[in-house]
């Protein structure tokens, strides 16, 4: 008789698991990253002798995990535009780091009035075998969307505590790769960071973790590619895992 799954081992030493959330729970970063596009080539556009943004490397280097002005900081500066900070008023536009990163995320919430996200199903049996075992999870994100997007996917009942990027405004804290928004949510989880597992895509989030001191950093690669693990192992990944559905360990009675 088929036994029901269960965790592996080398998540039962610990004794609570964070997840991020886009790329992680649910399939969010192509929108995120088409939405970035949009809003970096509008800017690009007025920039002489500037390529398009790089949505699969570029976003993956300097964006993706990133609170959504500092991702935008990030990449201007790695093509060399000094745009000037201006402040998280400012409207969507190209004249400021701000104004870039509000039309992001325009672009991001117009589109999923059309194209709601979809979830990594590996994921959510992850989660479930989580919480049938008692285990204590939580979500954190850099996103503003993300308990939303959660919501919307009915995950919601599956988490103690959710940490999004509201939520990182609200309690002013940094984004990654520092540690603060992981270390907020094993908090809020009551267990101490070093008994606790990362589950991360972004190479941001990877570091966070490991400067945070946790005691499992597990990589996400949804790229499944050499480079892609290599990139995560070398940003402080323990291990790396291609969906987090690998996690689960099943069998034959």
């Amino acid at each position: 008789m088929a036994r029901a799954p269960s965790p592996a081992a080398v998540l039962l030493s610990v004794h609570a698991v964070v997840f991020d959330t886009d790329g992680v729970i649910t399939d969010s970063a192509p929108a995120h990253a088409a939405a970035w596009k949009k809003a970096f080539d509008e800017c690009l556009a007025s920039h002489e002798g500037q390529a398009p943004f790089d949505e699969e490397e570029e976003y993956r280097r300097h964006v993706d995990g990133r609170a959504r002005k500092d991702g935008a900081a990030a990449f201007l500066t790695s093509r060399g535009l000094g745009l000037p900070e201006g402040g998280p008023d400012d409207p969507p536009g190209t004249g400021t780091v701000w104004s870039v990163a509000a039309r992001k995320d325009e672009v991001f919430t117009e589109n999923l009035r059309d194209h709601p996200v979809e979830v990594w199903p590996g994921t959510v049996r992850l989660l479930h075998v989580l919480n049938d075992a008692g285990v204590p999870c939580a979500a954190a994100s850099a996103s503003r969307h993300a308990t939303e997007l959660l919501a919307g996917a009915g995950l919601l009942d599956l988490f103690r505590t959710v940490v999004d990027g509201n939520e990182a405004h609200r309690l002013a804290l940094p984004g990654k790769p520092d540690p603060a928004l992981f270390t907020e949510a094993a908090r809020r989880l009551g267990v101490p960071a070093g008994d606790t597992a990362v589950l991360e895509d972004a190479l941001a989030g990877v570091e966070a973790a490991r400067r945070g001191g946790f005691g499992l950093v597990v990589g996400v690669d949804r790229t499944d590619t050499p480079q892609g693990a290599s990139d995560l192992r070398r940003h402080g990944a323990d291990l790396v895992v291609s969906d987090p559905g690998d996690l689960l360990i099943t069998g034959e009675d």
